[in-house]
């Protein structure tokens, strides 16, 4: 990738070895997410994150990868609401391992399948679609410490409402 290739209006920070990218609206929370995300890896909560833009990035196909990088002169430049323009810690490019889709308009409670997944240039990519007005980062940091086996797809059997969404009476003792 080159600085002549076209930026998205989107954050991203690497956690571990993949990136988060963050998409949606002007002032949405793509900075401030960017920003708690670096200071849960700081405080031990997701693995070690650290920035590859804010604000613009660039996005490239690399075999059946989406690869992320800053766009030009913003690389290790991040917005904090109250403080301004501050300098950070950054990597050069990263793989695109997850999407967190801010005011997504198509966000539930409780999101069909297809609704976790998007597409970019052709790649499925894992995806957080996040409703106006909720925190992302409790959504993003579950996503990153839980495995899909936890997930309520398959509902227990004992689950009368058929969602999956309480908890079984010994889960205190288990």
């Amino acid at each position: 990738m080159s600085d002549g290739e076209p930026s998205v209006h989107a954050s991203a920070v690497k956690i571990g070895n993949l990136a988060v990218l963050i998409r949606g609206p002007s002032g949405a929370g793509k900075s401030r997410l960017a920003f708690d995300l670096i200071m849960a890896g700081r405080a031990g909560v997701v693995e070690n994150a650290v920035l590859v833009g804010d604000d613009r990035v660039r996005l490239a196909t690399v075999g059946h990868e989406i690869l992320v990088q800053p766009a030009g002169i913003l690389a290790g430049l991040i917005e904090i609401r109250g403080l301004g323009i501050r300098r950070c810690d950054f990597v050069e490019h990263a793989t695109v391992g997850l999407v967190v889709d801010l005011e997504a308009p198509d966000a539930e409670r409780l999101p069909p399948p297809e609704a976790l997944k998007t597409s970019i240039f052709g790649v499925e990519i894992p995806r957080i679609p996040v409703p106006s007005g909720y925190s992302p980062l409790p959504l993003v940091v579950a996503t990153l410490i839980t495995t899909k086996s936890s997930c309520s797809i398959n509902p227990p059997g004992d689950c009368l409402k058929g969602n999956g969404n309480h908890m079984s009476p010994t889960i205190a003792t288990e």
